[in-house]
């Protein structure tokens, strides 16, 4: 396999711009009417809370396989709860729903939703890999190194592809799990104004894209 034949998209996703835009315009709104953006994050956090860890973590579990971005839980997860459950509590725990959530990726994409989601993935331009014993790590590697395609997406083409699970939760964890301990520790920096942890934040997240790029040019190289 070549990287040329790795997920492409074809089309441009007009849904998801036009959230955006309409997302981008109710700020510029409440902004122009003198909501304080602190404020906005404030009452986020506060809502968060108030739906307590319970909650939250199994809206993580769930939504992220059905499209929603995993970032949207792992950058207010560290602020959320870590004075609850300290920070290395809301990284073990979050790193485990992770998991519980790449294997319920991969039960729809192979068992439940197959029939619809080979429509859409055809639909919206992707490529399901071909998987043999012996490429089935190095597809794997290289779908989840491949920058573009969401989290979700990754794991729909690696259930149609019928990657052997125990290979695929493995190697898709292990690449999620830097992305994931990065963006905790900085939305804590972020959201709680600790410019030093943030920055550690951004250094994990940092040395995971330069590892990344290594791993990927090797594996892209050894698929040719």
């Amino acid at each position: 396999m070549s990287p040329e034949s790795l997920p492409k998209k074809k089309k441009l996703p007009w849904l998801k711009l036009a959230v955006l835009a309409v997302v981008l315009l109710g700020g510029a709104a409440l902004l122009l009417r003198g909501a304080h953006p602190r404020e906005l994050v404030d009452q986020g956090m506060a809502l968060i809370r108030a739906a307590g860890p319970g909650v939250f973590f199994a809206a993580m579990l769930i939504l992220p396989a059905l499209g929603a971005p995993m970032l949207g839980f792992t950058i207010p997860a560290g602020e959320a709860f870590a004075p609850q459950l300290t920070l290395g509590g809301v990284i073990a725990v979050a790193l485990v729903v992770i998991a519980l959530n790449l294997a319920l990726t991969y039960w729809l994409a192979r068992y439940a939703l197959r029939p619809l989601l080979t429509k859409l993935v055809t639909r919206y331009g992707y490529n399901v890999p071909r998987v043999t014993p012996a490429n089935a790590l190095v597809v794997t590697l290289l779908v989840r190194l491949t920058p573009g395609p969401p989290l979700f997406v990754q794991g729909y083409l690696l259930g149609l592809a019928e990657v052997p699970f125990k290979l695929y939760m493995i190697v898709s964890w292990l690449c999620v799990l830097p992305w994931s301990v990065g963006a905790i520790i900085m939305g804590r920096g972020i959201l709680n104004g600790n410019f030093k942890v943030a920055a550690t934040g951004s250094g994990v997240l940092v040395v995971a894209a330069v590892v990344v790029q290594l791993v990927r040019k090797k594996y892209a190289t050894r698929a040719d």
